[in-house]
């Protein structure tokens, strides 16, 4: 196990929550309608897409013309996007600029789509404490595809050996394995704690 030099952490689910079932809960309060509409309407593949650098106004005309009826809740997805991302982990925040004021070499990566990370930037000032980010609506390419770990490995001088990623999924986990970096999956602050001690990585 080589010497990690690098840590990269993703940003939904492990330091910022994401749950779009929050505003929706409110919008179509039916569990099994709001079920429909997410694996039918507004499908985490329809959305990947703005991750990979679609833009809203495309990927609503696409909805807009098979599914007119649910226009309304179609916009929402965006325009209520600010509650689907309603706070940070603070344990996980504490646990990222620990390594950092340790002096530890910390980037971001994330799949995320460019105007809503552009606002999640105002909203959550310690996006801006790491060296830096890669994200995905921002390139043109998402995780778990081998050439976003590459661009972030070139862009900010990782040796991907070296470079410990941390990520709540686990196909983005093996993804960053594949690219011949070390990685774990994201559980909590506490089992992460652990991980990076068992990669003799301390604060």
């Amino acid at each position: 196990m080589s010497e990690i030099r690098h840590i990269v952490f993703d940003i939904g689910k492990v330091l910022i929550h994401y749950d779009p079932d929050l505003p929706f809960s409110r919008l179509i309060p039916d569990p099994e309608e709001r079920r429909w509409f997410f694996e039918n309407v507004c499908t985490p593949a329809w959305n990947i897409e703005q991750d990979r650098g679609r833009t809203w106004e495309e990927a609503e005309e696409l909805l807009l013309k098979t599914h007119p009826e649910h226009a309304e809740n179609i916009r929402n997805f965006r325009l209520c996007w600010h509650e689907m991302a309603p706070h940070a982990y603070d344990d996980s925040v504490e646990l990222m600029e620990g390594l950092i004021e340790a002096g530890h070499d910390v980037t971001l990566l994330t799949n995320w789509a460019a105007d809503t990370f552009s606002e999640a930037r105002g909203r959550f000032p310690f996006l801006e404490r790491p060296r830096g980010v890669t994200v995905s609506g921002q390139i043109g390419m998402i995780k778990p595809d081998r050439g976003i770990y590459d661009h972030h490995a070139k862009t900010f001088g990782l040796d991907p050996a070296a470079s410990l990623f941390i990520d709540d999924s686990q196909k983005n986990v093996d993804g960053a394995k594949a690219a011949g970096w070390q990685a774990v999956l994201f559980q909590n602050a506490k089992t992460l704690e652990e991980d990076l001690e068992r990669f003799g990585i301390s604060r």
